[in-house]
């Protein structure tokens, strides 16, 4: 559909397709895919919660959820899939690791966008070592050729008055050494194909805050994720923004160069708005980044109303003034400069409402303060500048 036609700030109408950011959107939700988590442990263990904390929606909330066979389903909305392994029952006729197989093949024969990509295997932290089960489960995880993270949970923090330094309690710290090097009782060592031993809780003892051994757990699981599903997981994640702005600045990069592109000869400054449609496709993936949801952040009249705003013509119109030489033309530096300055605004502004610091109720009425001035330009103008010394 083509939205509205949104009034510019100078007083001049133009029409804005608001088609670019919502094909945009679809594509980069296509390419990035879905991450697929396994999370294995017993009631009680913090599954839910940990799910919570890393991602921002607990496991069972995900979105669509249904058993999948007994004692696995599956959860999974457009960036995030949870395989969650029940606990095992004690006193079947298979053991543990032959009803782990058997769940393990039942996931090979889904689609390719369900498939595991790593797997939290979560264990209370007070215990003294895994149990035979346990490894025999493990070793199951490693022969069908999915990287096992141990994840110790509801570690009791303690914090050294003098240094401010956290520390695991003394038992913990025993069971990582043995998970480390594991050894059977008589002392001979334990096969257990395990990539990484984190220790985690979700809240202080006094159940507040976010807790500890979060971002070494991040880490950990990217590091071990398969190539085609980083990107999916850092986009599922909520925990490293810093991972989200690496991403959205290289989608901006690549708009600036396109929009330079578009005004290697000078675009006519009423002929500005040309520029929206690089600019709506650069939103538009960004957006996906952040996971917000054009129909739900923004109605259609709003969102022509912000990228009228955000365009570049009003913008340009404005910041052309400052360059008399320029004449009443844009030229590729210009055109990059705008759309640079206002990548970075779209980019703060969904960073915001992603973390919760702007209600996505109230995006159309904070848009003003987001768009670009002519002082942003100008520091991208100067920022590029620079980067090409």
């Amino acid at each position: 559909m083509r939205a509205e036609s949104a009034e510019q700030k100078d007083g001049d109408t133009s029409p804005v397709d608001d088609r670019p950011f919502i094909k945009a959107t679809s594509e980069a939700k296509n390419q990035y895919g879905r991450f697929n988590l396994a999370i294995i442990g017993n009631t009680g263990v913090g599954k839910s919660s940990l799910v919570n904390a890393v991602f921002g929606r607990e496991h069972a909330k995900v979105g669509k959820g249904l058993p999948v066979t007994r004692g696995v389903n599956y959860y999974h909305d457009d960036s995030l899939g949870v395989w969650d392994f029940e606990g095992f029952e004690i006193g079947s006729s298979r053991s543990p690791a032959e009803t782990l197989r058997g769940h393990l093949q039942t996931v090979s024969e889904r689609s390719k966008d369900e498939q595991i990509a790593v797997v939290w295997y979560c264990v209370l932290h007070n215990a003294d070592r895994l149990t035979d089960p346990d490894v025999a489960m493990i070793r199951e995880l490693n022969a069908a050729g999915l990287p096992v993270i141990v994840v110790l949970t509801k570690v009791d923090w303690r914090k050294n008055p003098v240094t401010g330094t956290y520390k695991a309690p003394s038992d913990t710290e025993t069971f990582r050494q043995w998970l480390e090097n594991p050894v059977d009782s008589d002392g001979g060592p334990v096969d257990l194909p395990i990539e990484h031993i984190a220790l985690t809780s979700t809240r202080s003892k006094n159940g507040k805050g976010t807790g500890r051994g979060l971002s070494e757990l991040v880490e950990a699981t990217l590091a071990l994720a398969p190539e085609d599903t980083k990107d999916s997981f850092r986009i599922a994640q909520r925990l490293n923004l810093p991972w989200k702005r690496e991403m959205a600045r290289r989608i901006i990069a690549t708009a600036t160069a396109s929009s330079a592109a578009a005004a290697a000869v000078p675009i006519p400054v009423a002929d500005a708005a040309t520029l929206a449609p690089i600019q709506m496709t650069m939103m538009g993936r960004i957006a996906t980044i952040y996971e917000l949801e054009l129909k739900v952040m923004l109605s259609a009249s709003a969102l022509a109303q912000l990228a009228a705003q955000m365009s570049g013509q009003a913008l340009a119109r404005s910041f052309i003034k400052l360059i008399p030489v320029a004449g009443s033309a844009v030229n590729a530096t210009v055109a990059s400069a705008i759309t640079g300055a206002t990548g970075e605004a779209w980019m703060r502004l969904c960073e915001k409402v992603h973390t919760g610091r702007i209600d996505i109720s109230h995006v159309a009425d904070v848009i003003n303060d987001f768009i670009p001035t002519r002082r942003s330009v100008m520091r991208e103008m100067f920022s590029q500048k620079t980067s090409r010394k």
